[in-house]
């Protein structure tokens, strides 16, 4: 059976892990999959990823969560935002400020997935992905 949303998948999979407190989660890998994943660590929301390779040519992404001193987790909210039943889609310039600043939200842009703090540093919109704080 095929997966509707991926993209869910992975932010579903990242929220559990924390609540659960894993040091790591591992999800199937897409390269849009790898290029959030590039984000957050980029955003320190995350510790590290690598790819592991499975079964055949199935390749797998490990992604490494990040944990405050007290053991809390760094992501206290991460949400999907554009989905395929109704995509979001922003101007240049205009990427939403989350949490006025403090959080952010992910963009896939012409010229590849973004920060919503690069993406308006570099005038370049696209379709709204996740919210991160």
């Amino acid at each position: 059976m095929s997966m509707s949303d991926p993209i869910s998948d992975l932010l579903t999979r990242i929220r559990n892990g924390l609540t659960a407190s894993k040091r790591w989660v591992d999800v199937p890998s897409s390269t849009l999959k790898k290029r959030i994943s590039l984000v957050l660590k980029e955003e320190k929301y995350i510790e590290d990823f690598f790819f592991i390779s499975g079964d055949g040519n199935k390749e797998i992404i490990r992604v490494f969560l990040k944990y405050d001193y007290q053991g809390k987790p760094v992501i206290d909210n991460i949400k999907r935002i554009s989905r395929p039943g109704l995509r979001v889609y922003v101007g240049a310039g205009e990427a939403p400020r989350v949490l006025d600043g403090l959080g952010i939200s992910i963009i896939s842009t012409s010229i590849g997935v973004l920060s919503n703090k690069k993406a308006n540093k570099m005038g370049v919109g696209g379709e709204l992905l996740c919210e991160v704080y």
